[in-house]
C-alpha cells in the first residue's frame, strides 16, 4: 500500500500526487528487485558450492532372488563347445 507510506504534506494538484506515487512505486519496485537479486545470488552460489561436493556413495537396492534346489543342474542343449578356459560354451579360443 503506497498510502500509508506518504510522508510528504496533501499533494496540490493531482499531477503531483501522481508524481509521489510513481516515485514511492520505483523505490518499492527497486527494492524487490534487489532483494531478489541478492537472494538469487545466495542460491547460485550454494549451488555451485554443491557441484563439488562428492554426493555419499548409495547401494542400489538390487535384490537377489535365491531359491532352494535339490542340487539339479541344467545341461546344456545348444551346439557350441565347452571352453576349456572359462567353462562356458561358446565359439572361439
Amino acid at each position: 500500500m503506497i498510502h500509508g507510506r506518504v510522508r510528504a504534506p496533501k499533494p496540490m494538484t493531482m499531477q503531483d500526487a501522481i508524481e509521489i506515487a510513481t516515485k514511492l512505486m520505483n523505490k518499492k519496485i527497486g527494492t524487490l528487485v534487489e532483494c531478489q537479486t541478492e537472494n538469487k545470488k545466495r542460491l547460485d552460489n550454494t549451488s555451485k558450492n554443491n557441484q563439488n561436493q562428492q554426493q555419499p556413495n548409495k547401494r542400489k537396492n538390487t535384490g537377489r532372488a535365491y531359491t532352494a534346489r535339490h542340487g539339479e543342474k541344467k545341461h546344456y542343449d545348444g551346439s557350441k563347445p565347452l571352453c576349456s578356459k572359462c567353462y562356458y560354451h561358446h565359439d572361439g579360443p
